[in-house]
């Protein structure tokens, strides 16, 4: 059994853009992708659990989440998510005892030249394996706890619920 599991949702981390008028679909996870040109060997248990744009989530898919974490027998779990309900699935993650949950994404698809999404998943890499039990996003160059957290939208990052 590896000690870290890799949730991967959806999200813009892994979206695929097909032409100019932006459509694009969730692909598979590159969090492989990531680890390999990093030169990261560790070992994880890979597990695609859905492709969805966050902003379709349902409460079901939040359910789903939790249970897969809850179950898991790793106690360290890294997800990849889209950053507009992050916040949200990871305060359904609250209360989970023994785990370190870790949530990243991007604001740009990792597919892209410039995107945050390698810095993001290095981060949140470090932080499911250094920090104690408890929910946290790795964003924005940060670690924040889930109950105390926000996305801002105007500003292209995620604060501390006290800024801003």
């Amino acid at each position: 059994m590896s000690d870290l599991l890799i949730l991967t949702v959806g999200g813009t981390i892994d979206k695929v853009y097909f032409d100019a008028t932006s459509e694009y679909e969730v692909g598979e996870p590159t969090v492989t992708q990531v680890y390999q040109g990093a030169l990261v060997d560790l070992d994880y248990e890979l597990l695609p659990l859905m492709r969805k744009d966050s902003l379709e989530m349902t409460d079901a898919d939040r359910t789903l989440i939790r249970e897969v974490c809850e179950n898991s027998e790793q106690d360290q779990i890294l997800i990849t998510h889209g950053t507009d309900t992050m916040t949200t699935t990871a305060k359904n993650l609250l209360g989970i005892e023994g785990k370190t949950i870790v949530l990243t994404g991007a604001m740009a698809p990792a597919r892209f030249r410039e995107t945050d999404a390698m810095f993001n998943i290095g981060l949140a890499t470090g932080a499911v394996q250094a920090l104690a039990a408890g929910v946290y996003i790795a964003m924005s160059g940060q670690i924040f706890p889930a109950e105390s957290v926000r996305k801002n939208r105007d500003k292209g990052c995620f604060e501390h619920l006290d800024e801003g």
